[in-house]
C-alpha cells in the first residue's frame, strides 16, 4: 500500500506510541469508531496495518478510511482483551466481528424458605437458594415449570401470596400444590419433594425414582395406601417424562458451540448442556466483516458473549466446547476461569458424546441461517406485493405504524413500530407517553405521537416511505392535517388500516391518504398479510406500555399527589392512623394529631382527599 493512498500521519504516530500491551481506536474523518483491537505490543501491532505488503483486503479498506487512532494503555494482555470487548460493545465497529446479544438468562430458582418456592429468576443470584439452568428463553421455564407441578406438589406462588393464604388456593385443589402454607403437608415431607425436584433438576431422574419406590413400600407397609397411591403415580408420571427425555448424556456442565458461514453470513449456535441434559439452545447472527477467519470468529464470539458484563457471570459453564482452535485460548481460559471464579475448560479436539454435541450444534446453525434467509425473502416478498398496490416510484424500504391505547381515557399510551425489509427493527420502536390532552381524544393523541416522531426530523435519512394509521378517515386526515403543516423532504405516503365490521382478520380496509379510495385486498394477499403483521404489532407494542402505566398508577397512592406530602409524611400518615383508608376516613383534628403534620397540613389533607 502506498503513502500517497493514506491520509493518516502514521509515521509521526508509530514514533510516540508506546510498547506496552494495550487498546487502540481507529476513526475515520467523521470521528466514528471504526475498528478496536487489542495488542500484546501496540507498537509493533499498529505498525503492521501500514507495512507494504498488507495481504487482507479487509486491512487495506480499513486502513485507506483511518483519520486518527488513540490507545489505552493496559498492565496485562488480559487486561487489555477485556477493555477490547467493552469498548466493541460500546462503539459497534464496523470492521469488529459484533454480537448484539445483553439480556440475562432465566434460570429456576428454588428459595431456601421453611417452604421453598420454586419459580423463574432473572439477573443477579442475589436470593438464597439453588439455581438451575441457564435456559434459553423464558418459555423454556415456563415449560420447565408446568412440568414441576405434575411431578413435585411444590409451591410456586410468590411470598406475599404464600402469607396471606387462610384456606388453599386453587392450585391445591388441581393437584399441584401441597398447599404448605396452611399445614395441608408436614414440613419434613414438604422437604421430601424439594430433595426429590432438587435431584431431578440435576438430571439424577433413576435416583428420584428409587427414593419414591422406597417411599411407596414404606408408606405400604404401614397401610397408608392413599399415600403410597401418590407415591406410585408420581413414580408412572416420571417414568413418562424419563422416556420423552431422549437427549442426555454423561455432560455435566457446558456450552456447545457450532456455527456456520455462507458468504457474509454467520450463524452461531449455542447449545445449553446442564446436568446431563439439553436445556435448550439459542441461535446468533453476529456482524461479520469480510474475510473473516473462522478462527477470529470463534475469538470474538466466546469473548463478547462471555466476558466483561455482569449479565454474563451466571452463564459461563465449567467447560466450553468449540468446533477449532484460536490465537488468545489459553489467555480466554485463564480470563473466564477468573470471572466465573471456578476452572474453565476450553476443548476444541473432542470425541464421543462432544463430538456429537458439536454436530448436532452445527446442523442447528445451517437451518436456523437458512430459515432466517427464507423468512427475509417471505418478507421482500411481501414488500414487494405491497408496492403493487401502492405503485410508490422509488419502492418501500421503510414502513412505520401508529397505534393508540388507553381505559376510559386514561394512561394513554402511542407506539410507533417500524419494519424494513428485513422485518420488524425493534431497535428503532418507539413508546410516547400521551399528555396535555383531552381524555379519550383519539385525535389529538395521534397528532401527539406524530409530533414527538417526525417534530425533530427534517432530513430524508430515517424517513419511511409509508405511515399507517391504525384507523378510520377520521385518524388519517389528522394526520394528513399534521404533515401538511410540516416542512419535511420527504413526506411518507399515509394508509389508514380500518378493521371490518366483526374486527376479524382479513376484512380490513386499507385508506389511501389525500384521495381517501378505499382498498380490500383478499384474504389471501401477501400484502394484505404484511400490513396485518405490522398493525399487530403496533397494538401490542402500545398495549404493552399503556398496561405497564396503569399498573404503576394502580400502585400509586393518592397521598403522592398532595403537594408538601414527602415519603417521610406518607409514611408517617400510615402508620400512625393504620392505613390508608383510615387516612381517607380520618377528619382534620384527627390528622393534626399525626408527628409532623400541621394545622395546615391536615386541613390541606383533608380537602384533597374529599376532593377526590
Amino acid at each position: 500500500m502506498t503513502d500517497n493512498q493514506i491520509t493518516f500521519d502514521y509515521k509521526a504516530f508509530l514514533k510516540v506510541v508506546s510498547e506496552q500491551p494495550g487498546v487502540y481506536r481507529m476513526y475515520n474523518s467523521e470521528q466514528v469508531v471504526i475498528y478496536v483491537g487489542k495488542a500484546k505490543q501496540l507498537k509493533k501491532r499498529l505498525a503492521s496495518y501500514f507495512r507494504k505488503d498488507v495481504g487482507s483486503n479487509k486491512t487495506r479498506a480499513l486502513v485507506k478510511q483511518i483519520s486518527a487512532i488513540d490507545v489505552t494503555v493496559t498492565h496485562t494482555e488480559g487486561e487489555a482483551l477485556i477493555l477490547e470487548n467493552n469498548y466493541i460493545k460500546k462503539y459497534q465497529p464496523k470492521y469488529n466481528i459484533l454480537l448484539r446479544d445483553d439480556k440475562s438468562y432465566p434460570y429456576l430458582l428454588l428459595t431456601a424458605h421453611k417452604h421453598p418456592k420454586l419459580g423463574l429468576h432473572r439477573g443477579g443470584k442475589k436470593i438464597k437458594g439453588d439455581y438451575f439452568g441457564p435456559y434459553p428463553s423464558v418459555g423454556a421455564v415456563w415449560e420447565s415449570l408446568r412440568l414441576m407441578q405434575k411431578l413435585f406438589p411444590l409451591r410456586q406462588c410468590e411470598d406475599s401470596y404464600y402469607r396471606a393464604r387462610s384456606r388453599p388456593c386453587l392450585q391445591h385443589q388441581l393437584g399441584r400444590c401441597s398447599a404448605p402454607c396452611v399445614d395441608k403437608i408436614s414440613v419434613d415431607d414438604y422437604q421430601q419433594q424439594v430433595n426429590l425436584a432438587k435431584l431431578f433438576l440435576k438430571g439424577k431422574n433413576s435416583q428420584v425414582i428409587e427414593n419414591l419406590v422406597t417411599s411407596m413400600e414404606q408408606a405400604s407397609s404401614a397401610l397408608n395406601f392413599e399415600q403410597a397411591a401418590k407415591f406410585r403415580d408420581q413414580i408412572a408420571v416420571l417414568r413418562k417424562v424419563q422416556q420423552q427425555q431422549f437427549v442426555s448424556g454423561v455432560a455435566a456442565e457446558l456450552d456447545v458451540i457450532g456455527f456456520h458461514r455462507e458468504k457474509s453470513q454467520v450463524c452461531v449456535h449455542l447449545l445449553f448442556v446442564r446436568d446431563q441434559k439439553i436445556l435448550g439452545s439459542k441461535s446468533f447472527f453476529p456482524s461479520v466483516p469480510a474475510n473473516t477467519e473462522d478462527a477470529a470468529l470463534l475469538e470474538a464470539f466466546i469473548s463478547q458473549y462471555y466476558l466483561g458484563s455482569e449479565i454474563n457471570l451466571g452463564r459461563i459453564p465449567k467447560e466450553i466446547v468449540v468446533s477449532g482452535e484460536f490465537e488468545h485460548q489459553g489467555q480466554l481460559k485463564a480470563l473466564l476461569s477468573e470471572q466465573a471464579e471456578h476452572e474453565v475448560k476450553i476443548s476444541t479436539k473432542v470425541r464421543a458424546e462432544r463430538a456429537q454435541y458439536i454436530k448436532l450444534a452445527t446442523t442447528n446453525a445451517q437451518n436456523a441461517l437458512a430459515s432466517k434467509n427464507a423468512h427475509k425473502e417471505s418478507i421482500k416478498a411481501r414488500f414487494l406485493a405491497l408496492n403493487e398496490v401502492f405503485e410508490l416510484a422509488n419502492g418501500i424500504a421503510r414502513i412505520e405504524c401508529f397505534d393508540i391505547s388507553h381505559t376510559m381515557g386514561q394512561q394513554t399510551v402511542a407506539s410507533c413500530v417500524v419494519f424494513n425489509q428485513e422485518g420488524p427493527l425493534k431497535s428503532d420502536y418507539r413508546r410516547y407517553n400521551v399528555h396535555g390532552i383531552t381524555p379519550g381524544d383519539d385525535y389529538a393523541a395521534m397528532a401527539f405521537a406524530l409530533n414527538k416522531r417526525y417534530s425533530k426530523s427534517q432530513s430524508a435519512e430515517n424517513m419511511p416511505d409509508i405511515v399507517f394509521i391504525d384507523g378510520g378517515k377520521g385518524q388519517l386526515a389528522k394526520a394528513e392535517q399534521f404533515f401538511a403543516e410540516l416542512s419535511l423532504e420527504k413526506t411518507p405516503f399515509l394508509v389508514g388500516v380500518a378493521k371490518g365490521e366483526s374486527r376479524k382478520p382479513g376484512l380490513e380496509t386499507l385508506i389511501m391518504g389525500g384521495s381517501h379510495q378505499l382498498i380490500s385486498l383478499p384474504s389471501t394477499s401477501p400484502a394484505l398479510h404484511l400490513v396485518q403483521h405490522i398493525r399487530d404489532e403496533s397494538h401490542r407494542f402500545a398495549i404493552t406500555g399503556h398496561r405497564a402505566k396503569r399498573q404503576k398508577a394502580s400502585k400509586k397512592s393518592v397521598l403522592e399527589d398532595i403537594a408538601g406530602i414527602g415519603a417521610k409524611k406518607r409514611q408517617a400518615l400510615l402508620k400512625y392512623l393504620g392505613g390508608l383508608q383510615e387516612v381517607q376516613n380520618a377528619d382534620k383534628q384527627t390528622l393534626e394529631k399525626v408527628p409532623g403534620i400541621s394545622q395546615a397540613l391536615a386541613a390541606k389533607i383533608y380537602d384533597a382527599l374529599h376532593d377526590n
